[in-house]
Order: structure tokens, then C-alpha cells, then sequence
């Protein structure tokens, strides 16, 4: 029977007793709810904000868990001991624990939530890990994509899932899956494409006829409605609005009471028997700790959900002694992002991971006016670039010209936009009628600009890249236009007019956080177990320590230690 906390949540008595209480409703913290109520808890899920989904909700939904029994069933057998090889090489190594517990439990996560939830996956089977040509990569099937959800499915709290950003949408609220994408440059061009597409416009305007927008999820939003559907079915309550400013011990020195403030100025004092799971995305929006973790040349830009004035996870934590990462410069997951103002005022962030860097007909430069990194390296990498080059390429500037942002698009400029004039008036999106006078508009040296794109189109005209070697490996391929040759990564910068884009660094999440055991419990300074206290998602200290080796290197360990959490503090002998 599914419960959902009723619009009357004020009339509810101020001191209220569960099992368990976990705070933040991203994929950690809801696979942590899921699987507690499965195991026989009552389970209350509490949400500062007014939505459910956090950051995974506008996220690509991506999922790395290698060695998966799904991938090995289509034929991209993987081993743990090739992903261990391959994190050797990638990760630093400082937590080898929580990284073997990582690998060891992904695929019984995996397992029991499929077997015990609404959660479902599938193998991407052509979507590489991020370093390819090191021991131990894997071409794809280690990362996992959420299972298309109708999000009808859901009932009315449809309305309780954040939305996924709207740049990423069409039409006003049309989700599209990846495969959809060469459909969408090739409408018009095959039939078979053209029909495809008329299918998916007919679907939308009759969902748009019975919902608000559209209700075939796909990415993290449709990971999110799973495990909302999952939470609600399994008895979880999920209260949104709802901020927890203190967490106390009890007589016996567990954490056990929560003080929460709600939206409706309502406050409550909550008694967790079992124990309490911070999964309340990170330190992301907390300067003064991100200070800590980051260079400074990086700036604070962030391109996760702001979770508003109330405590993050770590403050909580930190409160009651626990520790957090030693400091560092590598804590933090990057991507390059632009900054915009919406039509309705608010700040539009947009991350450039995949939808531009890598196609055919853009390159990136610096304050130089000379490109300073291969654009088609991963969104982590892109930023370390960055960084490397601080002082000249933050920011930096995406280019292309008018034939590469008509089919691809650039930044929220969408592709077969017919009209930019507003993104070129509100300073988004440069333009100028020739490489010269776009070296002016963005205030980069003439000359060298000039020459830097003359070079570069002079080898492009034979698919060549000679100063960085894009398209050298098979991610980057990946993320090119099949349809051009020999490079599906390069294509020369041509076709006036030419545009712009300035992007800088933010992050995706941080790596450093609370420091956890294996179990997901948090550790005092001391080293030991602070008793009823967990941490999962990104309030958990990474055990990529900073590096970035695949595609949902976040999500992956999300759900298998919001799991861990979820069935150790249920009392399961795992």
C-alpha cells in the first residue's frame, strides 16, 4: 500500500517515532528508504525542498557498476579483477576498503533491487570508460542507464519529481533518449527517422493532454520516478519541505532525535530507533567547506540542485564529531558550464558533458586565443585542463560556426534553432560574421585566433587533429557524429556566421565528504563508528577519491551504498 504524507502534514503531532530516518531524497538516499522499508523498517524520508530527485533528477541518469550480470548476459563480459586493474590506474588508492566493498556488492545491489523494487536498468553496451587505452577499460557495458518510466505510473505524486532541466528538454517538456538524438538530425533526411520522429511528437502532444508535460521519462529523472514508485510502494513516507536543523544523541549516545522545520513553520522533533542516513548531496553549495577542497582559481560556480538555506549533510555530521576528508585540491567532480539569465529570471546553469565538445566543427581556446586541450576528453578532464591553464583559460571559449550550432547545438542553445537573436542580445551566445571580428567580440588576441583556427581547419579538412589528437581513442569517437568521416571528432570551423560560448569550471558533485566505513557508517574523528549515523550519495566521502574513470561513477556507488546503509542499519547480515 503506498503512503504519501497528506497536504494536513501540519496537524501531525509534533513528536513523532520511525525505524529509521533518512534525510535527502537523491538516488541514495531513496535506495536507502527503498531497501530499509523492504527489510521490514517504517522509514520516513525527509526532502529540504519541495520536490523529490536532487541533482540526480536533472543528471544523465548513468549508472557504473563493473562486472554486472546484465552486461556479462549481452555479451560484455567484465570481471572484477579487470575493473580493479583499471581503478588501480585511475583511482589514487588511498581507500582501497571501501572500494573493494564497492566492487564486491555493486551487482548484489543491483540484483536485489531489481529483484525488490521498481528499479530497472540496462547495459549501455557502447559507451566506453573514460581512459580507454588503460588496463583494465572496458568499451562499454559496465555503465547502466535507467529503463524508460511512464511516469503515470506515479498517480499524483507525478507532481512531487523534480523536473529535468529544461534546456534538456523539447517542446516545453519533452524528455528524449539518447537513441533519439541522430533520429532528430536525420528527420526530414531519412524516412525511417522522419517516421520515428513524428512518433515521438504524436506521443508527446497526447501526454501534453493529460499532464503537464511529458511522461516518458528517460536519464535520471526516469531513475528517480523508479525509486520514488519503489519508496512509496514499500510504505516509505515522503515528506518535502521538511529541513532538519539538529541532529542529538540519545541517553545511550546513539543518533536517534532530529529537530525538523518545515516549509509551514512547523516544527518537529523526530525519534529514529534504528538510526539516521544523511544523503543530502554534498558539500557542493557550502563555500566555506569547499574551500577547503578545490583551487581557488576554481571558483565557486556548482552545477548541482542549490539545496537552499538548511544544513548539509556535513554540517550535521561535523556537529557531532565525525570527520570529514583531509583537505586537497582533486575534491571535487568538474564539468565546463555556461551561465545564463531564464526568460523567468532564474540562473541557468548549463554542463557541457557530452552534447558538444566532442562533435565535428568546435574547439576550445583560451584567453590566448590558442586551444589549450583535446575538447573531446571527458567533462572532469576538460576542467582539469582548465585549471592547468588557469590563468588564461578560465573561462574559456567552446567555438563552432553556423552549420555545427544548426545540427548540434551549443550549450542551451538547442539544435535547429532557427532564431538565436535572444541568446546572442542577453551576451550567451557570440557572434560575428568572421573569425577575425569574433576574436574582437570575445576579446582574444586577432592574430593568434585567427591563425589557431586556420590551423586547425587545415588538418580538419582530412579528419586530423595533430595538436591534441581528437578522436584518438574510442570514448571520444563515441561522442563524435558517426555520420562524418574519416573523424567523427573533427570537422573544419568554416561556415560563417561564427559563435561562442564562455564556459568555466563547476562541479557535479564533490568527492570529498563524511568519512564512512564500509557499511556506510560514519566515522568520528577518531576513527570509530558513530552509532546510528550514515552517510550515502554525495554527503559520503567518494571512494574515487577525485578521479573520474567512467560514466556514472557517482550514481554507481550511490545505490550500492545506499543499499549498504539501508540493510545494515535493518540489521542484514551481509
Amino acid at each position: 500500500m503506498s503512503r504519501q504524507e497528506p497536504p494536513s502534514a501540519g496537524q501531525i503531532d509534533d513528536v513523532e517515532t520511525y525505524d529509521v530516518v533518512v534525510v535527502g531524497a537523491g538516488a541514495g538516499g531513496l535506495t536507502a528508504a527503498t531497501i530499509a522499508a523492504a527489510d521490514g523498517l517504517s522509514v520516513l524520508l525527509l526532502e529540504q525542498a519541495d520536490v523529490v530527485g536532487g541533482t540526480t533528477a536533472i543528471s544523465g541518469g548513468m549508472v557504473w557498476i563493473p562486472g554486472n550480470h546484465k552486461a556479462a548476459a549481452e555479451g560484455r563480459a567484465d570481471t572484477l579483477e579487470a575493473a580493479r586493474t583499471y581503478l588501480g590506474e585511475t583511482v589514487p588508492g588511498a581507500d582501497r576498503a571501501r572500494l573493494e566493498t564497492f566492487l564486491k556488492f555493486g551487482d548484489e545491489a543491483l540484483r536485489d533491487l531489481e529483484a525488490r523494487t521498481s528499479l530497472r536498468l540496462k547495459p549501455v553496451p557502447t559507451y566506453p570508460d573514460y581512459y580507454p587505452d588503460l588496463p583494465g577499460a572496458t568499451a562499454g557495458g559496465r555503465v547502466l542507464e535507467p529503463v524508460p518510466f511512464d511516469a503515470r505510473a506515479l498517480g499524483k505524486a507525478f507532481a512531487l519529481l523534480r523536473d529535468p532541466l529544461p534546456e534538456f528538454m523539447l517542446f516545453g517538456g519533452m524528455m528524449i533518449s539518447r537513441q533519439d538524438i541522430p533520429h532528430l538530425r536525420r528527420a526530414g533526411r531519412s524516412l525511417r527517422s522522419t517516421l520515428h520522429v513524428a512518433g515521438l511528437l504524436a506521443r508527446y502532444g497526447w501526454q501534453r493532454l493529460q499532464a503537464r508535460r511529458g511522461t516518458t521519462l528517460y536519464l535520471g529523472n526516469a531513475l528517480v520516478a523508479r525509486l520514488l514508485r519503489s519508496a512509496l510502494d514499500g510504505g516509505v513516507i515522503v515528506r518535502t519541505g521538511a529541513s532538519v536543523e539538529r541532529l542529538e544523541r540519545d541517553a545511550n549516545g546513539r543518533v536517534a532525535v532530529l529537530d525538523v522545520a518545515e516549509h509551514s513553520g512547523r516544527h518537529r522533533r523526530i525519534t529514529a530507533r534504528r538510526g539516521v542516513i544523511l544523503a543530502t548531496g554534498g558539500l557542493s553549495h557550502d563555500a566555506e567547506l569547499c574551500g577547503h577542497y578545490v583551487p581557488r582559481a576554481a571558483g565557486t560556480l556548482s552545477a548541482t540542485v542549490d539545496p537552499g538555506v538548511a544544513p548539509r549533510g556535513a554540517r550535521l555530521a561535523v556537529a557531532l564529531g565525525a570527520r570529514l576528508s583531509p583537505p586537497t585540491e582533486q575534491g571535487a567532480f568538474w564539468v565546463p558550464a555556461s551561465t545564463f539569465t531564464r526568460r523567468d529570471g532564474t540562473r541557468g546553469i548549463f554542463p557541457h558533458t557530452v552534447t558538444d565538445r566532442a562533435k565535428p566543427g568546435l574547439i576550445a581556446v583560451d584567453a590566448t586565443g590558442r586551444r589549450f586541450v583535446n575538447e573531446a576528453v571527458s567533462y572532469h578532464e576538460f576542467v582539469r585542463a582548465q585549471l592547468g591553464h588557469a590563468d588564461v583559460a578560465i573561462p574559456a571559449w567552446l567555438i563552432c560556426d553556423r552549420r555545427f550550432l544548426w545540427k548540434y547545438g551549443l550549450g542551451k542553445v538547442k539544435p535547429f534553432t532557427r532564431s538565436v537573436e535572444q541568446d546572442v542580445a542577453s551576451g550567451y551566445l557570440k557572434r560575428a560574421d568572421g573569425v577575425a571580428s569574433l576574436a574582437r567580440t570575445i576579446g582574444v588576441p586577432e592574430t593568434a585566433f585567427v591563425e589557431t583556427v586556420s590551423e586547425f581547419n587545415r588538418h580538419a579538412m582530412r579528419g586530423d587533429d595533430p595538436a591534441f589528437g581528437r578522436g584518438g581513442n574510442i570514448y571520444q569517437r563515441s561522442l563524435g557524429d558517426a555520420d562524418q568521416t574519416p573523424n567523427p571528432c573533427v570537422a573544419p570551423i568554416v561556415d560563417a556566421p561564427f559563435y561562442a560560448v564562455a564556459v568555466h569550471p563547476a562541479d557535479l558533485g564533490m568527492s570529498a565528504g563524511i568519512v564512512t566505513d564500509e557499511r556506510a557508517r560514519v566515522l568520528a574523528e577518531d576513527g570509530s563508528p558513530i552509532p546510528g549515523l550514515f552517510a550515502c550519495g554525495n554527503d559520503m566521502a567518494s571512494i574515487m577519491e577525485g578521479a573520474y574513470p567512467g560514466p556514472g561513477i557517482t550514481l554507481g556507488p550511490a545505490l550500492t551504498f545506499g543499499w549498504l546503509a539501508g540493510r545494515t542499519v535493518a540489521g542484514a547480515n551481509i
